[in-house]
């Protein structure tokens, strides 16, 4: 066994080589090696027992702080991996324990303390699941057959299948399957004073848009922005994608404006591509007026809810789409023939093209009314 020498004896040990005993003599005589020797002198050479003795304190001191220092630092990286997880329940607190040892070498018994869990507790298994299993079943299959439905109305189904359990109980169970019902949020439109539909003076001066949904043959949403001119009837652009954020529409807006030039105005409803800041900065950049409608009266931008009626009765309604690039081939086609082809009664039976051309001869005489109602 391996003996421990005290400060005392170290220092006797370097005393008598200093009187001149030999080295390999006194290593034999205490039954030390050469190296431990060489240790002692670098270590107490020229030190007294008291000296030796707070050196040891100090080096032991120096030990305690480091480690101390290392269990705080792996403390604070626990606590940093389970900073996002809101400690309020057993089962977070478990989870919390959980990530703390995956992330970090820390013990199981440290990130217990931690978060203010026992290890009993931690390890604990409830025997409630096997018995609840059942009725957590029925509660989620009843959930499912009546998706609005809340707990309390599941709670009332059971009692009437005879089941007795208590409401708090069908709720515990009801939040652990995540089947919470969300609330329906309402959104606030912008409040904006209502402005009369009236006949614009020229071509080019108010454009209306508006998005149409479809699908096609896969199920797949197809979405479709509408761009017309309020007095020649003409429907500028049809944009068939899968969604259209704000941005592409002002992208859209600015292709259209390349061979047409910019109009006075746009109106446009409430929806969130129109209300954002990518159109109102487009229209800013531009000089251009946002004529947005009241919330919830679609009536008010009535040019663009009469075409949208036309575009679905005549072409959505009519073709199966089977893809994107199909869908778009069949509404430019038709978007062509309405421009060129297709008489408007409120144009004296023109094409939209026919009127357009003769008001740039001055021989056309527009209708003009005002709807204010």
């Amino acid at each position: 066994m391996k003996k421990r020498f005290s400060e005392e004896q170290i220092i006797g040990v370097l005393k008598e080589a200093e009187a001149g005993v030999p080295v390999k003599e006194l290593c034999r005589k205490h039954n030390i090696s050469d190296a431990t020797f060489y240790t002692w002198r670098k270590k107490f050479g020229g030190l007294d027992v008291s000296e030796a003795r707070r050196l040891k304190s100090l080096e032991d001191e120096n030990a305690r702080l480091k480690k101390m220092l290392a269990d705080s630092m792996l403390d604070q990286e626990a606590l940093k991996a389970a900073l996002n997880r809101k400690l309020l329940t057993v089962s977070n607190k478990r989870e919390a324990v959980r990530t703390m040892q995956c992330e970090t070498s820390i013990s199981q018994r440290r990130a217990c303390s931690l978060v203010g869990i026992s290890r009993a507790a931690f390890h604990y298994q409830s025997s409630r699941q096997s018995v609840d299993a059942g009725l957590s079943e029925r509660i989620q299959t009843l959930a499912n057959e009546r998706r609005r439905f809340g707990y309390r109305r599941v709670h009332q189904l059971l009692r009437r299948e005879g089941v007795t359990v208590n409401h708090k109980k069908v709720y515990r169970l009801y939040r652990e399957a995540n089947l919470a019902v969300p609330k329906r949020k309402r959104r606030k439109g912008i409040a904006i004073e209502r402005q009369p539909l009236v006949q614009p003076e020229g071509p080019n001066r108010t454009w209306s848009m508006d998005f149409v949904m479809d699908a096609m043959a896969c199920g797949r949403r197809l979405k479709c922005l509408t761009v017309v001119d309020d007095y020649t009837k003409e429907c500028l652009d049809i944009a068939v994608a899968r969604g259209i954020s704000g941005d592409e529409v002002t992208r859209i807006l600015e292709a259209v404006a390349a061979f047409r030039g910019y109009p006075e105005a746009v109106r446009t409803d409430q929806g969130p591509e129109f209300t954002g800041k990518a159109l109102d900065q487009w229209a800013s950049d531009n000089h251009i007026e946002l004529k947005l409608i009241q919330a919830g009266k679609p009536t008010q931008n009535g040019f663009i809810e009469s075409f949208n009626g036309r575009f679905r009765d005549e072409c959505l309604n009519e073709h199966w789409f089977r893809d994107l690039s199909h869908a778009r081939d069949i509404i430019s086609d038709w978007r062509r023939d309405y421009n060129e082809q297709r008489p408007h009664s409120s144009l004296g039976y023109q094409t939209p093209l026919e009127f357009a051309a003769q008001h740039r001869t001055g021989q056309s005489k527009p209708k003009t009314w005002d709807i204010t109602k």
